[in-house]
């Protein structure tokens, strides 16, 4: 039997080879710390499917193993989340944890991933 230990073991090397796979891709054009303009939910999915969902739920609008649904979450929220580790001014959390890592490699992909989940 798999421990709960191993699993959140997985989870964690699955974000990291995410995230330096992703930090590999192309950089923003516009120099931003994030990218700007209407985003490509398809683009969304696949940024979704291939790093958030180790920690939250393939179905964005169900609680994962370790993060909460997520879906409907703002831009600003994604952004403050994604890349400061932070919340927006008057922002009530869902959890008390502070596990999520910052992922600065994903600033290009905060609109693309607003526009899926904003779905």
């Amino acid at each position: 039997m798999i421990s709960r230990s191993m699993v959140l073991w997985v989870g964690v090397v699955t974000v990291m080879v995410a995230a330096v796979l992703t930090a590999c891709s192309e950089k923003s054009k516009s120099g931003d710390i994030a990218a700007t303009g209407p985003g490509d939910p398809e683009r969304g999915r696949r940024v979704y499917m291939t790093v958030c969902i180790s920690c939250h739920n393939p179905d964005p609008s169900k609680d994962g193993p370790i993060g909460p649904a997520i879906q409907g979450a703002s831009r600003e929220l994604l952004e403050a989340r994604v890349l400061y580790q932070t919340y927006p001014p008057g922002y009530t959390p869902k959890r008390k944890t502070a596990l999520m890592p910052k992922q600065p490699q994903l600033a290009k992909n905060i609109p693309d991933l607003a526009a899926y989940l904003a779905r």
